[in-house]
């Protein structure tokens, strides 16, 4: 004998049923991504985007959030997903355009958390200029997720013709660091420590693209990008200094540090140059644009604390190396372990 199926309770909650292609997924859909994207498509739901790309070449990333907690001083995982991943396309030149966004959900995860999220990501977004196009979801058991996973990609284009590149730093390049350090990484860990400092710790996570595009527009000859994330800027700098096959020189009296972040670190047992940022970046360019660009750069609120940090010399006694403010010189070697998971 057949019998009615059982309907599903309504819930405030993710159930299983919300990943399985059937009402209550369409009502997910249409209930949180619809009403925070939009429908890229002209209101027709398909399972790829057909984009317009302008001239030029493609830039293309990927990368995937973890978090933990997923919402914080200065952002949310949903923020967080769009600018790191806009940053990464930024640290080849390119102009971000296009966004996917994949979530992966833990059964039991408040829909309000996940209505948040989804209204933050789309809120970056549009402040990026940039568009989400398509999209996936999943839902795994309660237990063996963290509520929220975010897995993106994002495309650009690349309208210069600089090869922007560890390879094409030079004995002389000036290094150039867009503001302050650590404040993403310690506004984390101070949250899952239950600390505060002064008025509060906050996230610095930003879109970078508009800084970056400022400088090269000008026409000034950038060699190398890259945004301060995992390690730091000492685990940063070192990449670029070995792939390069050069030496980098740092003055640690230049390098911008908050004083509660320096508070944080220290009762922490940190090292504020090897906690990460999102929302800052470094350029490596010819000394002779030095100026200029550090003008470009703090014209731009994400890089209003545009400094001079260091200089590119041939390959000395090692690949990183730094002055301290007692004027010792000191090697700086890449960080090994996990000091701060789950950052970003």
């Amino acid at each position: 004998m057949f019998e009615c199926p059982v309907p599903e309770p309504v819930s405030d909650r993710i159930q299983m049923a919300h990943g399985g292609g059937g009402r209550l997924m369409n009502e997910l859909i249409r209930s949180v991504f619809l009403s925070a994207f939009g429908c890229p498509s002209g209101g027709v739901q398909n399972d790829a985007a057909v984009l317009e790309i302008p001239p030029g070449r493609l830039a293309m990333t990927t990368d995937s959030f973890v978090v933990q907690p997923l919402e914080f001083p200065g952002g949310s995982i949903g923020s967080l997903a769009v600018h790191g991943t806009v940053n990464d396309l930024a640290m080849s030149g390119a102009d971000p355009l296009y966004l996917t966004a994949g979530f992966i959900l833990e059964e039991g995860l408040p829909l309000e958390v996940l209505a948040r999220v989804a209204q933050d990501m789309a809120a970056a977004a549009r402040a990026a200029g940039v568009r989400i196009v398509t999209g996936d979801t999943k839902v795994v058991e309660r237990g063996k997720g963290d509520g929220i996973y975010i897995n993106t990609a994002g495309v650009g284009i690349v309208r210069h013709g600089l090869e922007i590149s560890p390879s094409s730093v030079r004995p002389g390049d000036s290094v150039l660091l867009s503001g302050d350090l650590g404040r993403h990484g310690m506004t984390i860990m101070s949250l899952r420590a239950g600390l505060s400092f002064g008025d509060g710790l906050e996230s610095d996570s930003a879109p970078l693209h508009e800084s970056v595009a400022a400088v090269i527009r000008a026409g000034i000859p950038v060699h190398c990008l890259r945004d301060v994330t995992r390690g730091g800027l000492t685990a940063t700098l070192a990449e670029i200094a070995e792939s390069a096959g050069l030496t980098v020189k740092l003055n640690e009296m230049f390098i911008p540090v908050r004083e509660d972040v320096r508070a944080a670190c220290g009762l922490l047992g940190l090292d504020p140059l090897q906690v990460a940022c999102e929302g800052r970046y470094l350029a490596v360019l010819p000394r002779e644009h030095e100026e200029e660009a550090l003008n470009l750069m703090r014209g731009c609120s994400v890089s209003a604390g545009a400094c001079v940090i260091g200089r590119v010399e041939e390959l000395g006694t090692a690949p990183l190396l730094m002055t301290g403010l007692l004027g010792v010189e000191r090697v700086l070697t890449m960080p090994s372990g996990m000091q701060l998971p789950r950052i970003c």
